[in-house]
């Protein structure tokens, strides 16, 4: 039985290819907002790294009314760090909308995303954004995207529809149109196409009732609260209901809220239909594939897998001398609470405790997935210490060790073409794809993820920072032997004291600098990289020693380049195995993991790397 009045429908795209605006858009043009409303830009990045950022971390979703039918909009995430978002939120829709950048076309994150929607046999329709844009070309970019889809699989049907439905926008400007140079500017004919066009929920209303939560929300009044989609049946408030785990468990649990989506909140309901997608709350220690059904009557629905994590980092409480002075929270006690806690929210990572008790392992998909649950505790007063990310191995069906790979793009102008395939070769990486246009070159690689830590640095380096960088998992292949690390030597604070220009003066002639004037540094911190291979421990709190006569130069003061900083993403590409990242909610600094250069020289004998 369809239901008409509900259409399920994702927001699909690639990173910064317009999908939060145009959601942005659609709420304007359904009236979701007063007149005189103040209304941010992109409402759906609620969250103040997602704002930060300029990207999507958690998929959200809304309802929006037109023509008198209810919208179910799912905005996903577009970087593949995110992507156990994106396959599950996909299961709640019948319908997507597939938004390309009309200068861009379809890009790696447009591949994956569109990847996950043609597996879930999702009738597709195809928007062109950024048409008003400089270098826009509509016509190549849909004829990518439905080059794409051929490449990842699509049916005949699913093809077809997408070729018969395509609108061309503006999100930013507020204008959808069936032909570019029709003049609407209105987002009406987006509009609609998604009520006239993409399905409506084939359901079953009156059967037992089957509902699979999807995404887990918390609230720390009522606690864990379900969210997933109604396949079948009517649920109630105050229903008894039965919970299938994925691992096949059962348990008995009671509706004690149902909310369903109304706009950007949510309404209480007594109950909600097939087709509809509805917030559930009572059910403890609801998680990630819960299967909501009749006790009389249950229905079985398939579990929900989510890739597994590529890459783990142990979490440690700070050893730093600093410790304590900018964060509240430095015991390693409350770190691993925390941690347990993000645990419970957080499934698409992997988080436990070491054997030892000396830290806690956390897995996710990439340096961008864990570095946002970093950002996230050193705002919430956290101090703490990581070490280098490290890539997860799993053995085939062989007995083979195999590790993830990566596919990796870049398009730069064609006179840095030669050089980045060099720095990818010193990697890893072999070229799979190569296309050169007037200006740009366009280069695809598989890569293996070890090989991806600090590679963006390094091309923009040997690009001067003209080149576009992006990747994404794509499978699993052999282990592609060893990837060397980082080159040059790093500068090795000797003392804990503040920085010193006169010392800093001197140093910055040896290589680049991490730290300036009156810094706060201490015994075994890095203080900057030198031009050479080799660490060399240095003196950073040096002055100029005093004479009874006055030079002719005395007055001329020391002239410092700026020195280098690093995101935490960068910094936790650029340490390696012996380093960590110490992170507060004011600094990240990058230091030795043993900061007593005797220590350390100790430590490489007992190993046998007094020649490394």
């Amino acid at each position: 039985m369809l239901q008409e009045h509900i259409r399920n429908i994702a927001i699909i795209a690639h990173v910064d290819h317009g999908k939060t605006t145009l959601v942005d858009q659609m709420l304007k043009a359904t009236n979701a907002f007063r007149e005189n409303q103040q209304v941010e830009e992109r409402v759906l990045d609620s969250n103040d790294q997602e704002r930060e950022r300029g990207i999507t971390i958690l998929a959200k979703n809304i309802s929006i009314e037109y023509q008198g039918i209810k919208i179910n909009v799912i905005d996903t995430p577009g970087h593949a760090d995110f992507g156990g978002e994106v396959e599950r939120v996909l299961k709640m829709a019948d319908g997507a909308v597939l938004l390309v950048d009309a200068a861009e076309g379809p890009m790696p994150q447009t591949r994956f995303v569109l990847s996950h929607a043609i597996e879930a046999n999702l009738q597709i329709m195809i928007c062109i954004n950024k048409i008003d844009r400089e270098g826009a070309n509509h016509e190549k970019a849909l004829n990518d995207c439905l080059d794409l889809m051929m490449d990842l699989g699509a049916d005949d049907a699913q093809l077809e529809f997408a070729m018969e439905h395509v609108v061309y926008a503006s999100a930013v400007n507020g204008f959808a149109r069936l032909d570019p140079e029709d003049g609407n500017d209105n987002m009406l004919p987006l509009m609609d196409m998604i009520v006239n066009a993409l399905p409506a929920p084939d359901v079953d209303v009156d059967g037992a009732l089957a509902m699979q939560c999807v995404t887990v929300d918390h609230s720390d009044y009522v606690g864990r609260i379900g969210i997933g989609r109604i396949y079948s049946g009517t649920i109630h408030a105050g229903d008894k209901i039965l919970v299938v785990k994925n691992d096949g468990s059962r348990a008995m649990s009671q509706v004690k809220q149902l909310f369903t989506f109304d706009y950007l909140g949510r309404k209480e309901c007594t109950e909600a239909q097939a087709g509809d997608i509805a917030a559930v709350v009572g059910v403890d220690s609801t998680d990630i594939g819960d299967v909501y059904t009749d006790p009389e009557n249950p229905v079985e629905l398939d579990p929900i897998e989510i890739d597994p994590p590529t890459l783990s980092i142990i979490f440690e409480p700070s050893t730093s001398p600093l410790v304590g002075r900018e964060g509240d929270i430095v015991g390693g006690r409350q770190l691993k609470e925390r941690l347990m806690q993000e645990r419970e929210n957080n499934v698409t990572m992997r988080i436990e405790e070491l054997p030892d008790k000396t830290g806690t392992e956390v897995s996710g998909r990439g340096i961008l997935h864990l570095s946002v649950l970093m950002e996230q505790m050193r705002r919430e007063g956290y101090e703490f210490q990581v070490g280098r990310p490290r890539v997860l191995f799993k053995k085939d069906e062989n007995g083979q060790v195999v590790e993830p790979i990566e596919q990796a793009v870049v398009e730069c102008p064609n006179d840095y073409s030669g050089k980045v395939i060099e720095v990818f070769g010193n990697v890893g990486g072999t070229m799979s794809n190569m296309s050169s246009g007037v200006q740009q070159t366009h280069l695809e690689f598989r890569i293996p993820t070890r090989g991806i830590m600090g590679l963006k640095t390094r091309i923009l380096n040997v690009t001067h920072g003209e080149a576009v960088f992006y990747h994404n998992f794509l499978e699993y292949g052999p282990y592609a032997g060893d990837i060397t690390g980082r080159q040059n030597g790093a500068m090795i604070s000797m003392s804990t004291e503040k920085a010193v220009a006169y010392a800093l003066g001197t140093l910055q002639e040896r290589g680049q600098l991490f730290v300036g004037p009156g810094d706060e540094c201490y015994e075994g911190m890095l203080v900057g990289e030198r031009s050479k291979p080799g660490d060399m421990v240095v003196n950073i709190a040096r002055t100029k020693s005093l004479g009874n006569q006055r030079s002719s130069t005395a007055d001329i003061s020391v002239q410092l380049t700026p020195p280098r900083t690093y995101t935490l993403e960068e910094a936790l590409e650029y340490i390696m195995d012996d380093e960590l990242v110490e992170i507060t909610p004011q600094s990240i600094r990058m230091r030795k993991r043993i900061l007593n250069e005797t220590e350390r020289r100790k430590w490489r004998v007992k190993n046998g790397l007094v020649n490394k």
